[in-house]
């Protein structure tokens, strides 16, 4: 059988794969097993942030795997708490709680707000306002929070417990906290499965001051947004605001599965012994490979970020068969003339790899993509969706 025989008999059905088989890369390039490289604008969705086969994340993660692989929670090892001390120090954080990905880091949040308002308003405050076009991962409780019908409607019932309002609508977040027992509020600063859509500042900032004033844990889901996507650390950085619980995850360890749920000083004695847990939350290899990623993401890195979106922007916003730009940092969501799939199609043609959020060809690169992959992905993306329009 060939590789796309054996997945195809074996792997759950739960992808729609392109017909390319990734063998190997280095940077932004990856090598398919016909020999075809292509630029990758995806990075596996948002997680390999120096891209493939990074040297100095190479070596951390080599180095770790020589000592130990893995320990359990039952011990201390290095490279969590390291971690956890970096996390901390940048973003004025105080506990971290470690997981696996960005679903279990949502839930660890959402367990942390909920144990919070049971303590100090009564076991009847669990409500969770969530945001319309959101989302938040794929267990049930996940799904839940994730304010999108169509991912529901196989899988009820949900956990109860969540109401969701419009994004960039306050009235309609002051009803919702009027209106029940509210135990947090939880939203991605730009909404990635939901069409690459940022929140406005003064929603993010009416948010931030409806929680403060009704003792509401605000929690920030940084999953894709995190670890330098968005041009600052973290997306919520842009709106000069300071949340109680943010999860994150995707870019963190650079290609190794972690996530994280960042505690602040409201929250940080809410988990006791017990309360939560994780088999491999802080695997120490996992932790290696993070620690060298946002050891490097410092305020230098993050200008080049910024100046790279402001590049990408420029050349794609007015470009033909471009109708918007949307998004922030290297999160990047383009409306084209032509259906997002076919304009992804010819650009896999291309040799150009990129993704789609809803109706919008979406880049989330390597935050390091050298400047002439970039040019080149970004030109292939307009002169595919012309092509395509004039095909039509």
């Amino acid at each position: 059988m060939t590789i796309t025989e054996l997945d195809q008999t074996y792997v759950a059905g739960t992808y729609s794969r392109f017909p390319v088989e990734i063998v190997s890369g280095k940077g932004s390039r990856v090598t398919d097993a016909a020999g075809k490289t292509y630029v990758d604008m995806g990075s596996g969705i948002g997680v390999a942030a120096f891209g493939i086969g990074d040297d100095a994340w190479k070596a951390a993660v080599i180095a770790q795997l020589g000592m130990v692989q893995h320990t359990s929670n039952l011990y201390y090892t290095e490279p969590c708490a390291v971690l956890a001390k970096l996390l901390c120090e940048k973003t004025g954080m105080k506990k971290v709680f470690f997981s696996n990905s960005g679903a279990e880091a949502n839930e660890c949040a959402i367990k942390a707000a909920r144990k919070y308002s049971a303590e100090k308003k009564g076991g009847d405050c669990f409500t969770i306002v969530t945001l319309k076009n959101s989302f938040h991962g794929r267990t049930l409780t996940t799904l839940a929070a994730t304010g999108q019908d169509h991912f529901h409607e196989l899988f009820q019932p949900l956990t109860p417990g969540f109401v969701h309002v419009e994004a960039n609508n306050i009235e309609a977040l002051q009803k919702a906290v009027a209106e029940h027992n509210v135990a947090g509020i939880l939203m991605e600063p730009v909404q990635g499965e939901g069409g690459v859509i940022p929140l406005t500042s003064a929603f993010v900032k009416a948010a931030a001051d409806i929680a403060h004033e009704k003792d509401i844990p605000l929690m920030i889901d940084e999953v894709q947004t995190g670890n330098g996507r968005t041009g600052m650390l973290y997306g919520y950085m842009h709106f000069g605001i300071q949340p109680d619980i943010v999860s994150t995850a995707k870019g963190l360890s650079g290609g190794l599965p972690i996530g994280a749920t960042l505690l602040g000083e409201k929250v940080r004695s809410v988990l006791g012994p017990g309360d939560h847990g994780s088999t491999f939350g802080g695997n120490p290899v996992c932790c290696a490979g993070a620690v060298s990623i946002l050891s490097r993401l410092d305020d230098a890195f993050l200008a080049e970020v910024r100046e790279k979106s402001a590049y990408v922007f420029s050349r794609l916003n007015g470009a033909p068969g471009v109708e918007s730009v949307t998004g922030m940092g290297l999160m990047i969501g383009i409306k084209t003339a032509a259906p997002a799939g076919e304009v992804v199609r010819r650009c896999m043609d291309k040799g150009v790899l990129c993704l789609t959020a809803k109706d919008k060809v979406r880049l989330l690169p390597a935050l390091n993509i050298p400047m002439e992959d970039l040019q080149f992905a970004v030109d292939t993306i307009p002169e595919a969706a012309k092509e395509l329009r004039g095909n039509t």
